[in-house]
Protein backbone atom coordinates (compact mmCIF):
# COMPACT_ATOMS: atom_id res chain seq x y z
CA UNK A 1 0.00 0.00 0.00
CA UNK A 2 1.16 3.53 -0.83
CA UNK A 3 -0.04 6.25 1.54
CA UNK A 4 -2.18 8.93 -0.10
CA UNK A 5 -3.80 12.05 1.28
CA UNK A 6 -7.57 12.12 0.95
CA UNK A 7 -9.20 15.38 -0.22
CA UNK A 8 -10.85 16.19 3.10
CA UNK A 9 -7.49 16.69 4.84
CA UNK A 10 -6.60 19.94 3.05
CA UNK A 11 -10.14 21.27 3.52
CA UNK A 12 -10.04 20.47 7.25
CA UNK A 13 -6.59 21.98 7.71
CA UNK A 14 -7.76 25.22 6.08
CA UNK A 15 -10.74 25.59 8.41
CA UNK A 16 -9.03 24.78 11.72
CA UNK A 17 -8.33 28.10 13.37
CA UNK A 18 -10.36 30.08 10.85
CA UNK A 19 -12.76 32.79 11.99
CA UNK A 20 -15.50 32.57 13.04
CA UNK A 21 -14.45 29.62 15.17
CA UNK A 22 -16.63 26.54 14.65
CA UNK A 23 -16.55 22.91 15.73
CA UNK A 24 -15.13 20.86 12.84
CA UNK A 25 -17.02 17.60 12.30
CA UNK A 26 -15.73 14.79 10.09
CA UNK A 27 -18.43 12.34 8.95
CA UNK A 28 -18.65 9.64 6.34
CA UNK A 29 -18.96 5.88 5.86
CA UNK A 30 -17.21 3.36 8.08
CA UNK A 31 -13.70 2.24 7.19
CA UNK A 32 -12.85 4.87 4.57
CA UNK A 33 -9.93 6.62 6.30
CA UNK A 34 -11.38 9.30 8.58
CA UNK A 35 -9.09 8.46 11.50
CA UNK A 36 -6.07 7.77 9.27
CA UNK A 37 -6.55 11.07 7.48
CA UNK A 38 -6.91 12.95 10.76
CA UNK A 39 -3.64 11.45 12.03
CA UNK A 40 -1.94 12.48 8.77
CA UNK A 41 -3.02 16.06 9.42
CA UNK A 42 -1.90 15.99 13.06
CA UNK A 43 1.52 14.73 11.99
CA UNK A 44 1.95 18.06 10.19
CA UNK A 45 1.35 20.08 13.40
CA UNK A 46 3.70 20.80 16.34
CA UNK A 47 3.48 17.92 18.83
CA UNK A 48 2.39 20.04 21.79
CA UNK A 49 -0.27 21.97 19.89
CA UNK A 50 -2.92 19.24 19.89
CA UNK A 51 -4.40 16.36 21.86
CA UNK A 52 -5.91 13.34 20.15
CA UNK A 53 -8.37 11.32 22.24
CA UNK A 54 -10.37 8.29 21.14
CA UNK A 55 -13.54 7.22 22.93
CA UNK A 56 -13.04 3.84 21.30
CA UNK A 57 -10.29 3.07 23.76
CA UNK A 58 -12.66 2.49 26.68
CA UNK A 59 -16.04 0.80 27.01
CA UNK A 60 -19.04 3.10 27.19
CA UNK A 61 -17.26 6.30 28.30
CA UNK A 62 -19.50 8.38 30.60
CA UNK A 63 -20.25 12.03 29.97
CA UNK A 64 -17.60 12.97 32.55
CA UNK A 65 -14.92 11.57 30.20
CA UNK A 66 -15.36 14.37 27.70
CA UNK A 67 -15.18 17.03 30.42
CA UNK A 68 -11.99 15.41 31.72
CA UNK A 69 -10.30 15.40 28.31
CA UNK A 70 -11.37 18.97 27.65
CA UNK A 71 -9.88 20.29 30.89
CA UNK A 72 -6.69 18.27 30.40
CA UNK A 73 -6.25 19.99 27.05
CA UNK A 74 -6.91 23.40 28.59
CA UNK A 75 -4.34 22.76 31.32
CA UNK A 76 -1.51 22.81 28.75
CA UNK A 77 -1.07 26.36 27.56
CA UNK A 78 0.48 25.16 24.28
CA UNK A 79 -2.49 23.00 23.32
CA UNK A 80 -4.68 24.69 20.73
CA UNK A 81 -6.58 21.75 19.24
CA UNK A 82 -8.56 18.88 20.78
CA UNK A 83 -9.55 15.96 18.53
CA UNK A 84 -12.12 13.45 19.80
CA UNK A 85 -12.56 10.30 17.73
CA UNK A 86 -15.59 7.98 17.97
CA UNK A 87 -17.37 10.75 19.83
CA UNK A 88 -20.77 9.07 19.41
CA UNK A 89 -19.75 6.42 21.97
CA UNK A 90 -19.73 9.00 24.77
CA UNK A 91 -22.95 9.23 26.76
CA UNK A 92 -24.83 12.48 26.00
CA UNK A 93 -21.86 13.66 23.95
CA UNK A 94 -23.67 16.44 22.08
CA UNK A 95 -25.03 18.11 25.21
CA UNK A 96 -21.58 17.97 26.83
CA UNK A 97 -19.90 19.47 23.77
CA UNK A 98 -22.52 22.23 23.59
CA UNK A 99 -21.93 23.16 27.25
CA UNK A 100 -18.14 23.23 26.94
CA UNK A 101 -18.14 25.07 23.62
CA UNK A 102 -20.59 27.75 24.75
CA UNK A 103 -18.78 28.31 28.05
CA UNK A 104 -15.43 28.94 26.40
CA UNK A 105 -16.84 31.69 24.17
CA UNK A 106 -16.66 33.99 27.21
CA UNK A 107 -12.95 33.34 27.80
CA UNK A 108 -9.82 34.45 26.00
CA UNK A 109 -8.37 30.91 26.11
CA UNK A 110 -10.26 28.88 23.55
CA UNK A 111 -9.71 25.41 22.12
CA UNK A 112 -10.29 24.37 18.54
CA UNK A 113 -12.35 21.19 18.41
CA UNK A 114 -12.57 18.39 15.82
CA UNK A 115 -15.07 15.55 16.23
CA UNK A 116 -15.01 12.26 14.31
CA UNK A 117 -17.32 9.28 14.47
CA UNK A 118 -18.26 6.09 12.67
CA UNK A 119 -22.00 6.13 13.44
CA UNK A 120 -23.21 8.78 11.02
CA UNK A 121 -26.85 8.76 12.17
CA UNK A 122 -25.85 9.33 15.78
CA UNK A 123 -23.47 12.14 14.82
CA UNK A 124 -26.04 13.87 12.61
CA UNK A 125 -28.74 13.55 15.26
CA UNK A 126 -26.50 15.15 17.89
CA UNK A 127 -25.54 17.97 15.54
CA UNK A 128 -29.12 18.82 14.61
CA UNK A 129 -30.53 18.58 18.14
CA UNK A 130 -27.83 20.24 20.26
CA UNK A 131 -25.16 21.93 18.16
CA UNK A 132 -27.06 23.87 15.50
CA UNK A 133 -25.05 26.84 14.23
CA UNK A 134 -21.85 25.75 15.97
CA UNK A 135 -20.26 23.34 13.49
CA UNK A 136 -18.85 22.88 10.02
CA UNK A 137 -19.13 19.45 8.38
CA UNK A 138 -16.40 17.74 6.35
CA UNK A 139 -17.71 14.77 4.38
CA UNK A 140 -15.43 11.82 3.68
CA UNK A 141 -16.47 9.55 0.84
CA UNK A 142 -15.94 5.99 -0.31
CA UNK A 143 -12.72 5.61 -2.25
CA UNK A 144 -12.96 6.18 -5.98
CA UNK A 145 -11.16 4.29 -8.72
CA UNK A 146 -8.21 6.69 -8.92
CA UNK A 147 -7.57 6.72 -5.16
CA UNK A 148 -7.75 2.91 -5.13
CA UNK A 149 -5.28 2.71 -8.03
CA UNK A 150 -2.82 5.12 -6.42
CA UNK A 151 -2.79 3.50 -2.98
CA UNK A 152 -3.40 -0.19 -3.78
CA UNK A 153 -2.69 -0.46 -7.50
CA UNK A 154 -6.23 -1.73 -8.19
CA UNK A 155 -7.14 -2.07 -11.84
CA UNK A 156 -10.45 -0.64 -13.02
CA UNK A 157 -11.97 -4.15 -13.21
CA UNK A 158 -10.81 -4.89 -9.66
CA UNK A 159 -12.30 -1.62 -8.50
CA UNK A 160 -15.64 -2.40 -10.15
CA UNK A 161 -15.75 -5.76 -8.35
CA UNK A 162 -14.35 -4.78 -4.95
CA UNK A 163 -13.99 -1.01 -4.73
CA UNK A 164 -14.96 1.56 -2.13
CA UNK A 165 -13.73 0.33 1.26
CA UNK A 166 -9.91 0.31 1.41
CA UNK A 167 -9.90 -1.95 4.46
CA UNK A 168 -11.26 -4.73 2.26
CA UNK A 169 -8.56 -4.47 -0.41
CA UNK A 170 -6.04 -6.81 1.27
CA UNK A 171 -8.68 -9.58 0.98
CA UNK A 172 -9.61 -9.33 -2.71
CA UNK A 173 -7.47 -12.34 -3.65
CA UNK A 174 -9.87 -14.47 -1.60
CA UNK A 175 -13.50 -13.77 -2.45
CA UNK A 176 -14.63 -15.63 0.67
CA UNK A 177 -12.49 -13.45 2.94
CA UNK A 178 -13.52 -10.29 1.12
CA UNK A 179 -17.21 -11.12 1.47
CA UNK A 180 -16.74 -11.91 5.14
CA UNK A 181 -15.07 -8.52 5.69
CA UNK A 182 -17.80 -6.67 3.81
CA UNK A 183 -20.61 -8.35 5.73
CA UNK A 184 -19.09 -8.48 9.21
CA UNK A 185 -17.10 -5.24 9.23
CA UNK A 186 -19.24 -3.00 7.03
CA UNK A 187 -22.80 -3.96 6.14
CA UNK A 188 -23.96 -5.65 9.37
CA UNK A 189 -22.45 -3.01 11.70
CA UNK A 190 -23.88 -0.13 9.66
CA UNK A 191 -27.36 -1.62 9.56
CA UNK A 192 -27.33 -3.21 13.02
CA UNK A 193 -25.43 -0.61 15.06
CA UNK A 194 -25.44 2.67 13.17
CA UNK A 195 -29.04 2.62 11.92
CA UNK A 196 -31.18 0.25 13.98
CA UNK A 197 -29.77 1.50 17.27
CA UNK A 198 -30.80 5.07 16.37
CA UNK A 199 -33.95 4.72 14.25
CA UNK A 200 -37.27 3.10 15.00
CA UNK A 201 -37.73 0.23 12.55
CA UNK A 202 -40.64 -2.14 13.15
CA UNK A 203 -39.09 -5.11 11.33
CA UNK A 204 -35.26 -5.27 11.22
CA UNK A 205 -35.44 -8.34 8.95
CA UNK A 206 -37.59 -6.46 6.44
CA UNK A 207 -35.25 -3.49 6.67
CA UNK A 208 -32.24 -5.66 5.78
CA UNK A 209 -34.20 -7.29 2.96
CA UNK A 210 -35.00 -3.85 1.54
CA UNK A 211 -31.30 -2.98 1.57
CA UNK A 212 -30.43 -6.17 -0.33
CA UNK A 213 -33.08 -5.40 -2.96
CA UNK A 214 -32.00 -1.78 -3.34
CA UNK A 215 -28.39 -2.79 -3.92
CA UNK A 216 -29.49 -5.18 -6.66
CA UNK A 217 -30.53 -2.23 -8.86
CA UNK A 218 -27.34 -0.20 -9.29
CA UNK A 219 -27.84 3.08 -11.16
CA UNK A 220 -31.36 2.08 -12.17
CA UNK A 221 -34.63 3.95 -11.89
CA UNK A 222 -37.06 2.01 -9.73
CA UNK A 223 -40.46 2.99 -8.35
CA UNK A 224 -41.33 2.82 -4.68
CA UNK A 225 -44.25 0.60 -5.62
CA UNK A 226 -41.98 -1.90 -7.35
CA UNK A 227 -39.67 -1.98 -4.33
CA UNK A 228 -42.62 -2.50 -2.02
CA UNK A 229 -43.86 -5.36 -4.19
CA UNK A 230 -40.60 -7.25 -3.69
CA UNK A 231 -40.65 -7.03 0.10
CA UNK A 232 -42.03 -10.09 1.86
CA UNK A 233 -44.42 -8.12 4.02
CA UNK A 234 -47.31 -5.72 3.80
CA UNK A 235 -46.62 -2.05 3.93
CA UNK A 236 -46.92 1.16 1.96
CA UNK A 237 -44.66 3.36 -0.11
CA UNK A 238 -44.07 5.68 2.86
CA UNK A 239 -42.35 2.75 4.59
CA UNK A 240 -40.05 2.24 1.59
CA UNK A 241 -39.27 5.96 1.41
CA UNK A 242 -38.40 5.95 5.12
CA UNK A 243 -36.06 2.98 4.68
CA UNK A 244 -34.31 4.62 1.72
CA UNK A 245 -33.83 7.84 3.70
CA UNK A 246 -32.19 5.85 6.50
CA UNK A 247 -29.86 4.06 4.07
CA UNK A 248 -28.99 7.42 2.55
CA UNK A 249 -28.26 9.10 5.89
CA UNK A 250 -25.87 6.24 6.72
CA UNK A 251 -23.89 6.80 3.48
CA UNK A 252 -24.96 3.52 1.88
CA UNK A 253 -26.97 4.83 -1.06
CA UNK A 254 -27.90 8.02 -2.85
CA UNK A 255 -31.28 8.64 -4.43
CA UNK A 256 -31.24 10.89 -7.48
CA UNK A 257 -34.41 12.17 -9.07
CA UNK A 258 -35.59 13.17 -12.52
CA UNK A 259 -34.33 16.54 -13.70
CA UNK A 260 -37.03 19.16 -14.05
CA UNK A 261 -37.17 22.93 -14.02
CA UNK A 262 -39.75 22.53 -11.28
CA UNK A 263 -38.18 21.14 -8.09
CA UNK A 264 -41.44 19.75 -6.64
CA UNK A 265 -42.08 17.75 -9.78
CA UNK A 266 -38.55 16.34 -9.63
CA UNK A 267 -38.98 15.06 -6.07
CA UNK A 268 -42.19 13.22 -6.97
CA UNK A 269 -40.45 11.12 -9.63
CA UNK A 270 -39.23 7.57 -9.11
CA UNK A 271 -35.62 7.66 -7.87
CA UNK A 272 -32.56 6.20 -9.48
CA UNK A 273 -30.71 4.28 -6.78
CA UNK A 274 -26.96 4.62 -6.41
CA UNK A 275 -25.23 2.30 -3.93
CA UNK A 276 -22.36 4.64 -3.08
CA UNK A 277 -19.57 2.29 -4.09
CA UNK A 278 -19.23 -0.85 -6.25
CA UNK A 279 -18.57 -3.11 -3.24
CA UNK A 280 -22.11 -2.65 -1.91
CA UNK A 281 -23.57 -4.08 -5.11
CA UNK A 282 -20.88 -6.68 -5.64
CA UNK A 283 -21.28 -8.07 -2.12
CA UNK A 284 -24.91 -8.88 -2.94
CA UNK A 285 -23.73 -10.83 -6.01
CA UNK A 286 -20.95 -12.71 -4.18
CA UNK A 287 -18.46 -10.65 -6.23
CA UNK A 288 -19.34 -12.74 -9.30
CA UNK A 289 -20.27 -10.15 -11.95
CA UNK A 290 -20.97 -10.76 -15.62
CA UNK A 291 -20.19 -8.23 -18.36
CA UNK A 292 -23.59 -6.56 -18.16
CA UNK A 293 -23.29 -6.17 -14.39
CA UNK A 294 -19.78 -4.74 -14.75
CA UNK A 295 -21.25 -2.19 -17.15
CA UNK A 296 -23.90 -1.27 -14.62
CA UNK A 297 -21.29 -0.92 -11.90
CA UNK A 298 -19.14 1.34 -14.10
CA UNK A 299 -22.18 3.58 -14.57
CA UNK A 300 -22.73 3.43 -10.80
CA UNK A 301 -19.11 4.37 -10.08
CA UNK A 302 -19.43 7.48 -12.25
CA UNK A 303 -22.57 8.49 -10.36
CA UNK A 304 -20.82 7.96 -7.02
CA UNK A 305 -17.94 10.15 -8.21
CA UNK A 306 -20.36 12.90 -9.27
CA UNK A 307 -22.06 12.81 -5.86
CA UNK A 308 -18.77 13.98 -4.33
CA UNK A 309 -18.90 17.26 -6.28
CA UNK A 310 -20.67 20.45 -5.19
CA UNK A 311 -23.99 20.98 -6.89
CA UNK A 312 -26.87 18.57 -7.51
CA UNK A 313 -27.19 15.35 -9.47
CA UNK A 314 -30.22 14.12 -11.41
CA UNK A 315 -31.16 11.74 -14.22
CA UNK A 316 -33.52 12.54 -17.10
CA UNK A 317 -35.98 10.50 -19.10
CA UNK A 318 -38.74 11.32 -21.57
CA UNK A 319 -40.48 8.29 -23.07
CA UNK A 320 -37.65 6.20 -24.57
CA UNK A 321 -35.06 8.97 -24.44
CA UNK A 322 -32.90 9.15 -21.32
CA UNK A 323 -29.75 10.73 -19.95
CA UNK A 324 -27.78 8.82 -17.32
CA UNK A 325 -26.83 11.84 -15.21
CA UNK A 326 -27.57 15.56 -15.22
CA UNK A 327 -25.12 17.56 -13.12
CA UNK A 328 -26.20 21.05 -12.08
CA UNK A 329 -24.02 23.55 -10.25
CA UNK A 330 -25.48 27.03 -10.24
CA UNK A 331 -26.35 27.87 -13.84
CA UNK A 332 -23.99 25.23 -15.19
CA UNK A 333 -25.70 22.14 -16.60
CA UNK A 334 -23.89 19.03 -17.83
CA UNK A 335 -25.75 16.15 -19.51
CA UNK A 336 -23.74 12.95 -19.09
CA UNK A 337 -23.99 9.70 -21.02
CA UNK A 338 -21.98 6.79 -19.60
CA UNK A 339 -20.82 4.27 -22.20
CA UNK A 340 -20.63 1.23 -19.99
CA UNK A 341 -20.58 -1.58 -22.55
CA UNK A 342 -24.34 -1.94 -22.81
CA UNK A 343 -25.85 -0.95 -26.15
CA UNK A 344 -27.32 2.51 -25.67
CA UNK A 345 -28.55 5.19 -28.03
CA UNK A 346 -27.25 8.75 -27.85
CA UNK A 347 -30.65 10.19 -28.81
CA UNK A 348 -31.43 10.98 -25.18
CA UNK A 349 -28.38 13.24 -24.93
CA UNK A 350 -29.37 15.00 -28.15
CA UNK A 351 -32.99 15.45 -27.11
CA UNK A 352 -32.03 16.80 -23.68
CA UNK A 353 -29.71 19.37 -25.22
CA UNK A 354 -32.46 20.42 -27.62
CA UNK A 355 -34.78 21.11 -24.69
CA UNK A 356 -32.10 22.69 -22.50
CA UNK A 357 -29.90 24.69 -24.84
CA UNK A 358 -27.44 25.69 -22.10
CA UNK A 359 -26.59 22.04 -21.35
CA UNK A 360 -23.09 20.76 -22.07
CA UNK A 361 -23.15 17.21 -23.49
CA UNK A 362 -20.50 14.80 -22.24
CA UNK A 363 -19.88 11.13 -22.97
CA UNK A 364 -17.87 9.20 -20.35
CA UNK A 365 -16.13 5.92 -21.22
CA UNK A 366 -13.70 3.56 -19.54
CA UNK A 367 -10.93 5.29 -21.46
CA UNK A 368 -11.71 8.92 -20.55
CA UNK A 369 -13.48 8.77 -17.17
CA UNK A 370 -10.66 10.31 -15.12
CA UNK A 371 -10.20 13.20 -17.52
CA UNK A 372 -13.96 13.70 -17.84
CA UNK A 373 -14.55 13.80 -14.09
CA UNK A 374 -11.68 16.25 -13.61
CA UNK A 375 -13.17 18.44 -16.33
CA UNK A 376 -16.58 18.50 -14.63
CA UNK A 377 -14.99 19.30 -11.26
CA UNK A 378 -12.75 22.10 -12.48
CA UNK A 379 -14.91 23.98 -14.98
Amino acid sequence: MKEIQLPFIDRLKATIGAKPSLIQVVIGPRQVGKTTGMKQLLAQLPAQSFRYESADAIIGPPTAWIFEKWHEALSNSRTELLVIDEVQKIENWSDAVKKLWDEQQNHSRQLQLVLLGSSSLDIQKGLSESLAGRFFVHKVYHWNAEESRQAYNLSLDEYLRFGGYPGSYPFIQSTEQWLNYMNESIINPVIGKDILSQARVKSPALFKQCFDIVCAYPAQEISYTKLLGQLQDRGNTDLVKHYLELFESAFLIKQIFKFSNRHVRSRTSSPKILPLCPALFSAQQDADLNDEELGRVFELSIGAALVRLPGRLFYWREKNAEVDYVYQNGKRLVAIEVKSGRKKSAKGLMKFCEQFSNAIPLVITRENYNEALRRIALE
